[in-house]
């Protein structure tokens, strides 16, 4: 399979989940509460379930990671090439009732971030990318490139998350910076906006997992903009416990500090 049959896969699948997600919402759920005290709900599950079902089906010489069964114990070594799902990214803007939550399918190669989607359920839209490739995002009105902006002269649009983050240490962080506003959002969706030039800069000071992060940063990068570790190298892949350190998403123009 080439990498334009291995994105509509991804897209075919969160599409899919995005419906399964609806179909929980729309009839009534439970929260639970995984060992690290995160969120989890039957939508999750399911959204998780169909996703991994069909990239083994097929790609069954690819390995999943995903968030669910890495959570229930199932361990999976990094190899050259693996996909990594998050099949409800915004648990707990789900629970909440908010509409701020997102499906990520990324595929890892040789440690980056090479293609992924990231389907919005509530809204309808689907952004991809491929490494190499422009972005594009696809509604209601069709398909079309995004390209992440030049900072406008009034000042960044800064993401911020609404339910995580380290506040005092955004706040040091932005210190200095000609800042327009702050808006808060849920999930990968701020990764999006940054994408398709809705907004400037995005720094996330707290705990996320690569499955987070992977299908994003795919398409923020193909959009012209950049995700970096606090100390400017590019986030990268397969790392221990699969967890990723703070990290600073950026427009066209990345933003140090």
């Amino acid at each position: 399979m080439n990498d334009s049959a291995l994105l509509a896969l991804a897209a075919d699948l969160a599409l899919q989940a995005s419906a399964a997600i609806l179909a929980v919402r729309a009839g009534g759920f439970a929260v639970e509460r995984k060992d690290d005290r995160s969120p989890v709900t039957a939508a999750d599950r399911a959204a998780e379930a169909l996703i991994v079902a069909g990239l083994r089906a097929a790609c069954p010489d690819i390995p999943v990671i995903a968030e669910e069964e890495m959570a229930d114990g199932r361990l999976t070594a990094a190899t050259a090439q693996y996909w990594l799902v998050d099949p409800l990214d915004g648990t707990r803007e789900f629970a909440a009732g908010r509409d701020e939550f997102v499906v990520n399918i990324g595929l890892v190669r040789d440690g980056s971030a090479h293609l992924g989607v990231v389907a919005v359920p509530v809204t309808g839209e689907l952004f991809g990318a491929i490494a190499g490739q422009d972005a594009w995002k696809r509604d209601a009105a069709g398909q079309r490139a995004i390209a992440a902006r030049v900072p406008p002269a009034d000042g960044l649009v800064v993401l911020a998350s609404r339910s995580h983050g380290d506040i005092p240490r955004l706040e040091a962080f932005l210190a200095g910076r000609h800042v327009a506003r702050v808006e808060k959002y849920g999930s990968a969706l701020k990764v999006c906006r940054l994408a398709e030039g809705a907004a400037d800069l995005y720094p996330r000071f707290g705990r996320t997992m690569e499955w987070d992060t992977c299908a994003p940063q795919a398409i923020l990068e193909a959009a012209g903009g950049s995700v970096r570790t606090v100390d400017g190298q590019r986030l990268r892949y397969g790392k221990p416990a699969w967890e990723n350190p703070d990290f600073v998403c950026a427009g066209c123009a990345p933003v140090g500090g």
